[in-house]
């Protein structure tokens, strides 16, 4: 029986179900039974704690509160913390996962608030971060009786709790979003707690990248003008997890010098890491068993051998199939509490929060999450992470696996590749996943777009004086800008606000749709909320005939209202779940500026992005084989947005290709190469910055096909024959990601003969032979080992921005 179908109980054999093991042991035995599926082994020696005493200065109920939760001693790096803000300094601690990053900030800051000696505010970038900071800090107030009020302040929060919070709260819990909208522009009302701010904690720094680090950025230099209103300076603590520049990228973030504690004390376990590629199932058409059918059967194992499992998958829907494969196994009996629990964002407030309290209980054996639990939330002891993908970075990639081994036992991480190119690239080399340094965070605050609507939102929230600076920046430009707009006036040496519009509310730091979608339960005619959905995500979940699931319990979309933003479902029973077709294309409106490129041109200019689901496929569970199909009709998501493109001539693109397939394979390689040089340019992130190959008028765009070929579509999003286009014109563009556009674009046309003499340099000094993911984008093995030099993937990139440069 092959992989695809092999029944959810084959595996007994291999794990018993109450056979106590560990990660080391359980590691041994996949590579002893599935040898031929494991590319690469990565394992880490645990190593011992490093201690220091608690300080002499806590306070003696603080102190008498750790010890009765068995806290008697620091770790070396929590003890270098304290030193550090008690010196004074601002400080950034990254040390990995689960090595006790918050009671660096925990400790300084209920010891001074015990004193009565300030005030505190924690930043979290997700209110899951913030419940699980509340109930830690409460839990530490219960065991001693330190009289510590800690509150969260998010959206949440009921209307009558918020004066009390601001009149009465210690430490105000809450996220970038709520400082941004709610807590600044209402500053008057907090005058008290600004008053007495003595400490900022911003906690998982390294979320706060690209166009929304940016945004932060501006919100934090607000944060400090508002203090220094109130004749407050407050001190920075903040936490990163692994990321290639913590340091300097928490003092752009803050503007300021930051002491970085880096060298962890915490003892930790073996970590071993499988790279795994599942077995091939058709020699003839090189298809393999998929990856949720390994991680599936990985999981399993890992359960029965009696260790907390948590696979992480990266769409919401795969996170409900490998539930229910899950659940089909071990929660098949009614009687019994679950052993299985699915985690992502879309479930109701009330649904995460009891899953996250049932996880830290113990009570759960296998955990199934999005990135949702990703970060820091605290989920108890786990002994494996399943990967069923590759994140799409190292530091992700990594932080995953550091959720496992939080009892210093040796932990496994497995890390399933997908049939996705990049994902076959890793399990083929893992010597470049072992070796790859983790990512940088990038910011970019003096973004002249982003700068301005927070230039706004400060001067709403006090005047600008003459001289005054903007972080480093002098916004002088920028106020006479908001003059001539009608809502700033200049006063003598004062620029007040004179508009009667709110502007915080119109900035979204996360530059995202408004308007989630709610999914109401009609089955047996009540009308019950069970989930909400994102705007963006809206069209490849909801649409009529969608197969949607709640902890794997599946429901049937009958009727979209879009306007409404309500989808109704009813409960149902059926053997297969569904997924959205859907594609991206990109047509040019406007050029802006145009200039002559080698033999080629490039442009500046205004585009239409369209993104449409165009039907979706129904699969079976377990053999998932297509077993239907079915139409959608919905809005197309549109994006007015700007773009830089490059383009060669027809007849320099014939007379410098053997054929239009590795024409059109070349700029699939150039323009990946131009987006790794451009992201770093304009310290962007990859998700800001999209890149697309396609012709100038929409007529047709191209991808990548299931063999890594490129592939002509059409606007509905039909394969095209090669030659079924005489006006054979491929086109690289780089566009932003955003509404209207973040100034990304602009800079790269302006620096674009730099931009291309990098691209170049990134192709032409990369070892690798036909292309790699530091280059070109992922290749395929066939490609690799190809006789003809000249055709591989890296060489064509080569040619087409050698053509663009000439």
């Amino acid at each position: 029986m092959s992989a695809l179908t092999a029944p959810p109980h084959r595996d007994a054999a291999l794990a018993r179900r109450d056979a106590r093991l560990d990660g080391r042991a359980l590691a041994h035995r996949l590579q002893g039974k599935y040898a031929d599926r494991i590319t690469g082994v990565i394992s880490t020696p645990g190593r011992e704690g490093r201690y220091a005493p608690l300080p002499e200065a806590l306070p003696p109920a603080l102190a008498a509160a750790l010890a009765a939760r068995g806290i008697t001693r620091l770790y070396s790096h929590q003890a270098e913390a304290w030193d550090a803000v008690q010196a004074g300094r601002n400080v950034v601690v990254v040390t990995p996962t689960a090595s006790g990053k918050s009671l660096c900030y925990t400790l300084p800051v209920v010891a001074a608030t015990m004193r009565g000696e300030g005030k505190a505010l924690y930043l979290f970038p997700t209110k899951a971060l913030s419940q699980d900071q509340v109930a830690e800090l409460l839990d530490l107030n219960r065991a001693g009786d330190l009289g510590v009020k800690a509150f969260t302040f998010d959206g949440d929060t009921p209307g009558d709790a918020r004066a009390a919070i601001r009149l009465h709260g210690d430490i105000v819990v809450s996220n970038p979003d709520m400082l941004h909208q709610a807590i600044l522009p209402h500053h008057t009302k907090w005058a008290q707690f600004f008053e007495n701010l003595r400490y900022v904690v911003i906690d998982e720094v390294h979320t706060y990248r690209g166009v929304f680090g940016s945004h932060v950025a501006n919100v934090i230099r607000r944060l400090k003008r508002v203090c220094a209103f109130y004749g407050a300076d407050p001190q920075f603590i903040l936490c990163s997890a692994t990321i290639g520049n913590p340091q300097a990228h928490a003092e752009a973030l803050i503007e300021a010098e930051c002491a970085a504690v880096t060298e962890s004390g915490a003892p930790s376990g073996d970590r071993h890491v499988l790279l795994w590629n599942p077995p091939v199932v058709n020699p003839d058409l090189g298809l393999r068993a998929s990856a949720r059918s390994q991680s599936n059967r990985i999981a399993r194992l890992a359960i029965r051998a009696g260790l907390k499992t948590l696979v992480f998958a990266q769409t919401r829907l795969m996170v409900e199939v490998l539930t229910k494969y899950l659940k089909d196994v071990f929660d098949h009996d009614p009687r019994r509490p679950p052993r299985i629990r699915a985690y992502r964002g879309g479930y109701l407030p009330t649904e995460r929060r009891a899953a996250e309290r049932e996880m830290r209980a113990g009570n759960i054996d296998g955990i199934v999450s999005t990135s949702a639990l990703e970060l820091g939330v605290d989920i108890g002891s786990l002994d494996v992470v399943v990967l069923n993908g590759y994140p799409g970075s190292i530091a992700a990639t990594w932080q995953r696996f550091g959720r496992a081994g939080r009892r210093q036992q040796p932990s496994l991480g497995v890390l399933v590749a997908s049939s996705d190119p990049m994902d076959q690239y890793l399990v083929r080399h893992p010597e470049f996943f072992q070796g790859a340094p983790p990512e940088h965070a990038r910011i970019h605050a003096d973004q002249a777009l982003i700068l301005l609507d927070h230039i706004r939102c400060a001067a709403f929230e006090l005047p600008f004086l003459a001289g005054e600076r903007f972080g480093p920046l002098d916004p002088q430009d920028f106020l006479e800008v908001l003059g001539e707009s009608g809502v700033l006036h200049q006063e003598g040496d004062r620029w007040e606000w004179i508009a009667d519009s709110y502007p915080a509310q119109a900035v979204s730091l996360r530059s995202v749709a408004d308007g989630n979608f709610v999914v109401v339960d009609r089955t047996e005619g009540r009308q019950t909320i069970i989930a909400e959905v994102d705007y963006s995500a809206a069209a490849l979940t909801l649409y009529e005939g969608a197969i949607h699931m709640v902890q794997s319990a599946p429901f049937q979309v009958e009727r979209l209202d879009w306007e409404g933003r309500k989808a109704y479902v009813t409960r149902t029973n059926v053997d297969y779940y569904t997924d959205a077709i859907d594609y991206t294309r990109l047509k040019v409106l406007e050029q802006f500026d145009g200039a002559k490129s080698g033999r080629g041109t490039t442009h500046h200019g205004e585009v239409h992005v369209v993104r449409r689901v165009s039907g979706y496929k129904k699969i079976r569970y377990y053999t998932h084989e297509n077993i239907g199909y079915g139409p959608v009709n919905l809005p197309d998501q549109e994006l007015h947005t700007t773009a830089v493109w490059w383009a060669l001539p027809q007849d320099v693109l014939e007379a410098a290709f053997a054929s239009r397939q590795r024409a059109l394979d070349g700029f699939l390689g150039a323009a990946y190469a131009l987006h790794v040089v451009a992201t770093v340019s304009v310290m962007a992130e990859a998700r800001d910055l999209q890149k697309a190959v396609g012709s100038g008028d929409g007529a047709w765009f191209a991808d990548r096909d299931g063999q890594g070929r490129g592939t002509l579509r059409d606007a509905d999003g039909q394969a095209l024959a090669m030659d079924d286009d005489a006006r054979f014109v491929p086109t690289a563009y780089l566009y932003d990601n955003f509404p209207g556009g973040v100034g990304l674009s602009e800079p790269l046309f302006l620096r674009r003969d730099e931009i291309l003499a990098r691209a170049r340099e990134l192709v032409a000094r990369c070892d690798c032979r036909a292309g790699c993911p530091g280059c070109v984008g992922p290749v395929l093995a066939a490609d690799e080992d190809g006789a003809d030099p000249a055709a591989t993937p890296k060489a064509l990139a080569g040619q087409v921005l050698a053509l663009l440069a000439a």
